[in-house]
């Protein structure tokens, strides 16, 4: 499969690989909005170019929303696929971390659309109603074009939009934090970790808050949501994070368009804690230690380095 770089190596681009690769960084956002993961979403895009492949272009009108119906097509295939082996996922389930750069956090309405805030938000829509609600009010597309992608009427489309739209709104996290308040926030969090600071996590800790850990029964994780500010205080003190941070310093990054700080043990990723802050306190701890969901982004920033 062809990738944004410039192909697979012929120096002969055809118009179907040229069009994918031009729209290949929209399908994969496409397809990880629907499925929370970067490894499924790549999936899809393989899928998509074996079906793009086989397309007679002139028959195309437009190829970048016949792109998308192929990708959302294969990715609400997988997407009930992975709903049944949710179903016996052991402990919390958090969408794979995808690590993003700083410009997604510019662009508010991309990086609120792939925040796992707001992905954990889409867990709780059916297959159709999520594919529906990400195609049309994250990608603006037309409600026949939707369609054509979920096999259903242009009206009932608009009903399950409709529907979607209201279950996701009462459900949305509240608006960001600004840059300023994000780096102060998250400073002081990293700094309380480091140092053990029980006091220090308690004060930058919204009272609500709520830590979510995914270790999907290979990495020790909390089996159940923990909430409010004194217990997730002592139990972030007291715990493998804190024990290994006060050695090795915690790395801030950008996932999902949202702060977080990544954990190395012997110099490979253990955790992914992603932050969510409102007010200028953290409302929100999401630490994904599920090695499966962390293979990605080590890779990642592997390359970055």
């Amino acid at each position: 499969m062809p990738n944004e770089c410039g192909g697979s190596g012929d120096e002969r681009v055809d118009p179907a690989t040229d069009t994918f690769v031009a729209h290949r960084n929209l399908l994969f956002t496409v397809a990880y909005e629907m499925l929370g993961s970067a490894a499924d979403a790549e999936d899809v895009l393989q899928e998509t170019w074996l079906r793009w492949v086989d397309v007679d272009l002139d028959t195309v009108q437009n190829r970048r929303a016949y792109l998308v119906r192929i990708t959302a097509r294969q990715a609400l295939s997988r997407l009930r696929t992975l709903g049944r082996r949710k179903e016996s996922y052991v402990g919390p389930w958090l969408p794979e971390p995808l690590l993003t750069a700083p410009d997604v956090a510019e662009d508010v309405e991309l990086a609120d659309s792939v925040s796992i805030a707001m992905l954990l938000v889409l867990e709780t829509l059916t297959p159709t109603e999520r594919a529906v609600f990400v195609l049309r009010e994250v990608f603006d597309l037309g409600y026949d074009e939707i369609a054509e992608a979920v096999d259903k009427t242009p009206a009932a489309v608009h009903q399950i939009a409709h529907r979607a739209r209201a279950h996701v709104a009462a459900r949305r996290p509240r608006v960001a934090a600004s840059p300023a308040e994000t780096r102060v926030a998250l400073e002081a969090f990293q700094r309380a970790v480091e140092t053990g600071d029980l006091q220090g996590l308690v004060d930058i800790l919204a009272p609500d808050v709520v830590f979510l850990g995914d270790g999907g029964g290979v990495a020790q994780a909390a089996l159940s949501p923990l909430v409010g500010a004194d217990e997730v205080a002592r139990v972030l003190a007291a715990s493998r994070l804190a024990m290994v941070a006060a050695a090795a310093p915690l790395q801030p990054v950008q996932v999902n368009g949202f702060p977080a700080l990544i954990l190395r043990l012997d110099g490979k990723i253990d955790t992914v804690m992603a932050v969510r802050i409102d007010d200028g306190r953290i409302s929100g701890l999401y630490a994904v230690r599920n090695p499966e969901k962390l293979s990605q982004l080590e890779r990642e920033t592997a390359l970055r380095r």
